[in-house]
């Protein structure tokens, strides 16, 4: 791979199965007189939280202002989630909920309910739509909103009994919303629906105590949780397979018809998971007869370099077929990547072959680029001469890049590549292949008998071998084979 030249989360406490959450003694009767303590547990702090029954009425709460809901001294299992994502942070740590009712009597009147593992649940309340916007930061994890609040005119004239429900979903997307409902009887129906149209659970006024909430906030959080994990995952596989379809329409397709020449390539990108990287190549045939090659590096290899060569690809194409070659197309290429580039630093290998239309020579430019391996009957391969070449592209603004003249024969193979196949080691750890590694590797293949898609194949997988692993660097590899005299010649 050419190098650029500078100018001078912690995992979820919520298993699988069922919470435990032990139960969270309020210390209240639902009868008597409401405690005027922070938080009326009525346990020594340093004991033990009771594990006795609890009382089935509601939970008993002062109203509290917007600053009620203020830290708790005392440890976390987990850090706090953080404010970016209320919806998505670990479940170990202390919680805050939004409660959303007009209930004048106050049905929670505490600041904060006592979870398990020493954790809390810090309550903010707020009687209308309008004050829960205002509350609605992003330390909330969980929004917990009364059916019965009336909503708009227009809402009751249309006899939506979720008005309140969808108003919540909408402003808050990314927090966990529970549902209150009346009692198990009379409001079920409703209840359910609640879920249906986006909330994570309901809960009953009738059955409402503090162990049951404080479960149901941490069940609501985790569901939210994994259903918006769930959704980043679908969105992130639709806009793989997007990028492969869009990338495979952006893999070249030879155009040889006429030629009596037969072609194969093989591309390997560096990213992962990726079709193609920043190497390139093409071959086309223009209406003279003559076969033109091309294969290329823009330095570096991530999705920017890729589209650079898929640019600089459909200009060679375009410039090809508008009759040009040589020094003139390689000039006019690298207007395009001075054009295109994102930075200075950034620019490009290239080798160019024109072969004649009688197959038995060719013309050959190289701008930086690995010169290509030709193999001629009877005799082993060798590298075609490199030393006219010029500069990469987007290095000098007014390089020129001479074109040499090359006798192929009646019958021979021509390899291009780029330096992706050399640049791997011979051993981890150990030397670069190199190009005379290379020739070396490609001799001894073909004096197994292996011959054009096979050779290509078994030239990347032994480079790979030999680099004990994947090449971190994209490999492209083509192969022009002519193995008959051509009619005439």
């Amino acid at each position: 791979m050419p190098v650029p030249v500078p100018r001078q989360r912690a995992g979820s406490a919520v298993a699988t199965g069922a919470v435990t959450t032990g139960p969270v003694a309020t210390g209240l009767d639902p009868t008597g007189p409401v405690a005027t303590g922070p938080v009326a547990t009525g346990l020594d702090p340093t004991g033990p939280v009771a594990t006795g029954p609890h009382p089935t009425g509601p939970v008993a709460v002062e109203p509290t202002p917007e600053s009620a809901a203020r830290p708790v001294p005392g440890p976390a299992a987990y850090p706090e989630p953080g404010p970016a994502a209320p919806a998505s942070e670990p479940l170990g740590g202390d919680l805050t909920l939004l409660v959303v009712e007009d209930d004048p009597t106050g049905t929670f009147t505490v600041p904060e309910l006592l979870g398990a593992a020493g954790t809390r649940v810090r309550i903010r309340t707020a009687r209308n739509l309008t004050e829960a916007e205002r509350l609605l930061t992003d330390d909330i994890h969980c929004i917990l909103v009364d059916l019965a609040l009336p909503g708009s005119a227009r809402e009751r004239a249309q006899g939506d009994d979720l008005a309140v429900l969808r108003h919540v979903l909408r402003i808050a997307p990314k927090h966990a919303v529970l549902a209150l409902a009346a009692d198990a009887d009379s409001d079920s129906e409703r209840a359910a629906e609640a879920v249906r149209v986006g909330a994570q659970d309901f809960l009953h006024r009738d059955e409402l105590d503090g162990r049951v909430l404080s479960r149901a906030i941490r069940y609501a959080v985790e569901r939210k949780r994994a259903d918006s994990a769930q959704v980043k995952l679908a969105e992130s596989r639709l806009r793989a397979q997007e990028n492969a379809r869009l990338e495979r329409g952006l893999l070249p397709t030879p155009l040889l018809q006429g030629s009596d020449l037969r072609f194969a390539a093989r591309y390997r990108p560096g990213r992962s998971r990726a079709l193609l990287g920043g190497d390139f190549y093409d071959t086309v045939r223009t209406p003279d007869g003559t076969v033109h090659a091309m294969i290329g590096d823009v330095c570096g290899h991530g999705p920017d370099e890729a589209a650079l060569g898929v640019e600089l690809r459909i200009a060679w194409r375009a410039l090809t077929f508008a009759g040009m070659c040589g020094d003139e197309l390689l000039s006019t290429l690298q207007q395009v990547l001075e054009h295109e580039r994102e930075s200075d630093e950034i620019f490009a290998t290239l080798c160019t072959v024109d072969i004649a239309p009688d197959g038995r020579r060719a013309g050959l430019c190289l701008a930086g680029h690995p010169s290509p391996l030709v193999v001629r009957r009877g005799r082993p391969a060798q590298l075609l001469p490199y030393e006219s070449g010029g500069p990469a592209l987007g290095l000098l603004p007014s390089a020129r890049w001479p074109r040499r003249q090359v006798e192929l024969g009646a019958a021979w193979s021509l390899m291009m590549y780029t330096d992706g196949l050399i640049e791997g080691r011979i051993a981890p750890g150990g030397d670069r292949l190199g190009q005379d590694g290379m020739v070396d590797m490609v001799n001894r293949q073909l004096t197994a008998g292996l011959g054009g898609e096979a050779l290509l194949e078994a030239a990347v997988a032994e480079v790979r071998e030999m680099n004990g692993g994947d090449l971190t660097d994209d490999v492209a590899v083509l192969l022009l084979d002519r193995d008959r005299a051509h009619p005439g010649g």
